[in-house]
């Protein structure tokens, strides 16, 4: 097959031609194109990158596998220990309840009570006749119904004209109809459609239209962007409270933003760059956890950096939980740095179908480092404790893995250019960061937490492909580290953003009694305060 020629096209300029030719296409065959343009353009940018190797091409583009021990093994042709689960002929009976889920997960749902027709607390038993009757927990039935994420109400307000003069009287609104055409429910639910699930603003309206709700996605834009100004406070806070925590987790991921992809557009703060990112950073301090994000050119450690500026002036340096990237570090400012064990693992993941039992070895060895912090954590330990109890359990483990690297590269066992000896190297490189547990109360074994985080942008990418301006990738920011703190603190996302939007005076004067964790209390004395006047 002959090589083909190069390309002189954008991704954006192949985009314009694809939607020039949507309505021919269909719907089907469009979205494919739609995919197959955006796959191009994002195997172009890893391919710019002359770091990307095409063992990471196979692996980010193809269907990912699991990486637990045991399927690892598996792939290699190594058998496991695992007994397999034992077999029975019996059905398990199915748990009495509402399937999977019982009443009171639905939070959100509407409770009605529902009286005894004929009985009441400390009347006689009618069975026996002897005893009195007493209140139980009530039984409870569930009962779901299908609406549209959008509803809209028509008020049909009647009008009399006078026959002689022509006056015309009009029926007022009813009570509690507010002057505003969209509600701040209606703007909270497209941001958690848009932002908290991924549904692009042109399939809600292609959805809303069908259920005879029309909501253009230009409207659902603007709605977006003005709640987004009111709310930005809060946004603003989060950034704050989160530059004062003890461990702060970084990572990014590519994004696209059409604006930043002109051709010819020179970026004057980032000279030479091309490169767009969005930075999720994770913060915990106490058990309370924060999410944010950030959309531009900036890499994660430069946006690290920024939330930091926003530190208290004394504060002792916080734990920084990262992969070994450069530019996941900030530049100028102290921290105490642990890298993820799990992207030392990942090495000997990769290559384990060539080194089956030397890989096993180390597997296995991180598994029950893995199964000590599960432990810790399942008994609720403290800090200290917990490193106590790594240290004495996880720390002999380590050792022994560190001398078994040492010997392989001392002793020639393994060819240090080869893929297993690039691993070992590596380990052996950030062995002081990968095993700050083992040194630091509260630093974690790995970056897991942001990188689940950044699933959130991931899906994002996936479903509306990029942002079209600066402007909006900032929207998108905001919403989504609001939504996504809503969720790491168990809470109501779609009420959080509903009561920021009807007390933007009130967040604007406190934004830290605001906070998803706080803002239920707030409600409750703002109201307390009003009754009482």
């Amino acid at each position: 097959m002959e090589p083909p020629n190069g390309l002189e096209a954008s991704t954006a300029e192949l985009e314009a031609i694809v939607e020039g030719v949507r309505e021919p296409l269909g719907e089907a065959d469009y979205q494919k194109l739609k995919a197959a343009v955006h796959t191009l353009g994002y195997v172009t940018e890893l391919l710019e990158n002359r770091e990307t190797t095409i063992q990471e091409l196979r692996r980010m583009l193809c269907s990912g596998r699991t990486e637990k021990t045991a399927a690892v093994l598996e792939r290699a042709g190594i058998p496991t220990d695992a007994a397999p689960p034992p077999e029975t002929n019996s059905p398990k009976p199915k748990p009495p309840g509402h399937g999977r889920n019982g009443s009171g997960a639905y939070r959100g749902a509407r409770k009605i009570p529902v009286a005894h027709p004929t009985l009441k607390k400390g009347d006689r038993c009618p069975e026996c006749d002897k005893g009195k009757v007493y209140g139980q927990s009530p039984a409870t039935l569930v009962r779901i119904i299908g609406q549209t994420p959008v509803q809209a109400t028509v008020y049909a307000m009647e009008k009399l004209r006078c026959n002689l003069c022509g006056q015309v009287f009009t029926a007022e609104a009813p009570e509690g109809v507010g002057p505003e055409k969209y509600d701040a429910t209606a703007v909270s639910m497209i941001a958690l459609l848009k932002y908290g699930s991924g549904l692009p603003f042109y399939r809600l309206e292609r959805l809303q239209r069908n259920l005879g709700i029309p909501l253009p996605a230009s409207t659902q834009w603007e709605l977006a962007g003005q709640a987004a100004l009111q709310i930005e406070a809060a946004h603003e806070e989060l950034i704050r409270q989160a530059a004062q925590g003890e461990v702060l987790y970084n990572d990014d991921t590519s994004m696209r933003i059409l604006e930043l992809m002109k051709p010819g557009l020179a970026d004057e703060d980032f000279p030479g760059r091309t490169g767009i990112f969005t930075s999720g950073i994770v913060s915990t301090q106490g058990g309370r956890e924060i999410a944010l994000f950030f959309t531009g050119r900036k890499h994660a450690g430069e946006n690290l950096a920024d939330v930091l500026q926003h530190r208290a002036q004394g504060s002792e340096p916080p734990i920084q939980m990262c992969d070994a990237l450069a530019r996941n570090l900030p530049k100028e400012l102290e921290v105490i740095l642990s890298h993820c064990i799990v992207h030392g693992r990942r090495r000997f993941v990769e290559v384990a179908p060539n080194f089956p039992s030397q890989c096993r070895h180390v597997l296995e060895a991180l598994g029950a480092v893995y199964r000590n912090d599960a432990l810790a954590r399942d008994q609720q330990m403290s800090p200290g404790d917990r490193l106590t109890f790594h240290q004495i359990r996880s720390g002999p483990l380590m050792t022994q893995l560190r001398e078994w690297f040492t010997q392989q590269l001392d002793q020639r066992k393994v060819e240090p250019n080869s893929g297993l000896g690039t691993a070992i190297t590596y380990m052996i490189k950030y062995w002081d960061t990968l095993t700050l547990f083992l040194r630091q109360a509260g630093a974690p074994l790995d970056n897991n937490l942001c990188e689940r985080t950044l699933k959130k942008v991931i899906l994002h990418r996936k479903n509306a492909l990029f942002y079209k301006t600066q402007n909006g990738a900032h929207v998108g920011d905001i919403f989504m580290s609001l939504i996504y703190t809503c969720q790491l603190s168990n809470t109501d996302p779609f009420d959080y953003l509903t009561q920021l939007q009807r007390h933007t005076g009130e967040l604007d004067s406190s934004p830290s009694e605001w906070m998803p964790w706080n803002y239920l209390g707030t409600l409750q004395r703002n109201g307390a305060c009003v009754d009482s006047g």
